[in-house]
């Protein structure tokens, strides 16, 4: 396509074409395509990595390896997540509902780094500098290394970032930002896609850490073009409850470390404060003597985690199609195990509701939980509580049988350590494990009736 024609853009996919289409012809969704202009180049393509050999080929053998240091955010849970601190010219995208804190965790990393001696430049498309101010008075992070520019054009943002000697630099939000090339709205596919690549020349050519903060859809993805997420170097998400205290930071993109690690916070008058124990937090509203309900050892990344998991069963209401549901596990792991619960143990789930739930809103993806949901709906069916300080782990497969999960010993540890005394385990799992270092009795199970057996549940 010829510079500076019209082109049409998809706004769910990023997908460009030079007609308009009622359904896009990447994604197929229907009335998507906007009109925009073809900005012209505002920087030269490859400028940013022509300092590094960037531009001519090179033999990876011989390429030199540096080794990078990371910037301490001074926040222990987001070092967590991003690998161990931000990298050096790095663009990290932080994405949230409206009202869930992603303001006010990079305001505190501001302020953090201006203690300890960085300038950070804060660029306010949103808000003005007596709003950041304000706003900053209220948590207690105003500090003379941190730089106010309130502005939504992203030439003068840039232009400030390349002629300061900043560490790093915020910009809340990419969705505010808007370039003079472009004539179309803030927001839209082309400008959020223009404003990042010169913020990401910026960060490329000077080694200034960029954190954009991002809108989220009502479908809870991030708004803009999928070539946002593309561009940046990570993304996290910010979930959590608007009308409760805890947080939790997840990232799904992640080029300088794992994507499995979370970090917990709680939001308080002072801002959020990092949770050291996610563990004992989750536990803390927890009954004892109540069926349904039976504790779990979880671990995401490195990080090991004890949650309640609750299972609530009823009788179908006029013998109709019971109901599933499931809240912070997966649904079709859920389904699968009450049918092997049915057609293993014999248990009339048929004619009952069943309703399976991890308090505290934290959502599970691996299936080492499988046999809690078993036990927690055993004991719900029977009105049976389990025994208080048992802790439940291991995958159920199809034949009933408990399967190993990986990185038992960790899970063990952190039973020991809040004080639970019996743990049911996969008896395959315990291959390599010293259980005198851990002050649990641990009981090994092969079938799922063993282990409803060892809970007086079956």
């Amino acid at each position: 396509m010829a510079r500076g024609k019209t082109q049409y853009v998809c706004q769910d996919c990023g997908h460009s074409t030079s007609r308009w289409f009622g359904r896009c012809p990447a994604c197929q969704a229907w009335n998507t395509l906007v009109e925009e202009s073809v900005p012209e180049p505002s920087r030269k393509t490859g400028q940013a990595f022509a300092n590094q050999g960037g531009q001519r080929l090179q033999r990876l053998s011989q390429v030199q390896s540096q080794g990078v240091s990371r910037l301490d955010t001074g926040i222990g849970e987001l070092n967590r997540v991003l690998g161990g601190g931000v990298v050096p010219g790095s663009i990290v995208l932080v994405g949230g509902d409206p009202g869930i804190g992603k303001s006010t965790l990079l305001l505190q990393v501001a302020h953090n780094l201006a203690q300890s001696g960085n300038s950070v430049v804060y660029v306010s498309g949103e808000e003005s500098s007596q709003q950041v101010r304000l706003r900053a008075e209220r948590l207690g992070a105003v500090h003379d290394n941190m730089l106010v520019l309130a502005t939504t054009q992203v030439e003068v943002a840039a232009d400030q970032l390349a002629e300061s000697t900043a560490s790093l630099a915020i910009v809340d939000s990419i969705q505010a930002m808007s370039s003079d090339s472009l004539t179309s709205a803030p927001g839209s596919v082309g400008q959020v896609r223009e404003c990042t690549g010169q913020l990401l020349q910026v960060a490329k050519q000077r080694g200034i850490p960029v954190l954009l903060v991002g809108h989220v859809t009502k479908g809870g993805s991030l708004a803009g073009p999928k070539v946002l997420e593309h561009a940046v170097d990570a993304v996290l998400y910010f979930e959590g409850d608007n009308s409760a205290n805890y947080r939790i930071l997840r990232a799904v993109k992640n080029r300088f470390g794992s994507t499995n690690e979370i970090g917990v916070f709680d939001m308080g008058p002072q801002g959020l404060r990092e949770i050291e124990n996610p563990s004992e937090m989750f536990l803390s509203e927890r009954l004892e003597k109540t069926s349904g309900s039976v504790v779990v050892g979880s671990l995401e990344g490195s990080r090991p985690l004890l949650l309640e998991l609750q299972a609530l069963v009823s009788g179908t209401a006029f013998g109709g199609t019971p109901r599933r549901q499931a809240t912070g596990v997966d649904y079709n792991r859920v389904a699968m195990i009450l049918a092997v619960l049915e057609k293993r143990m014999g248990y009339p789930l048929q004619t009952h509701d069943v309703f399976v739930n991890v308090a505290g809103g934290v959502k599970v993806t691996e299936p080492a939980t499988d046999l809690g949901v078993a036990l927690a709906v055993a004991s719900s069916l029977r009105n049976v509580p389990i025994a208080a300080g048992t802790v439940a782990v291991g995958e159920i497969g199809l034949g009933g049988e408990i399967r190993a999960v990986p990185q038992l010993g960790k899970r063990l540890g952190e039973a020991t350590k809040l004080g639970f005394h019996r743990c049911v385990v996969p008896k395959t799992a315990l291959k390599g494990i010293n259980l005198d270092e851990y002050a649990v009795e641990v009981i090994p199970v092969r079938r799922t009736e063993e282990a409803l057996e060892a809970v007086g549940c079956l």
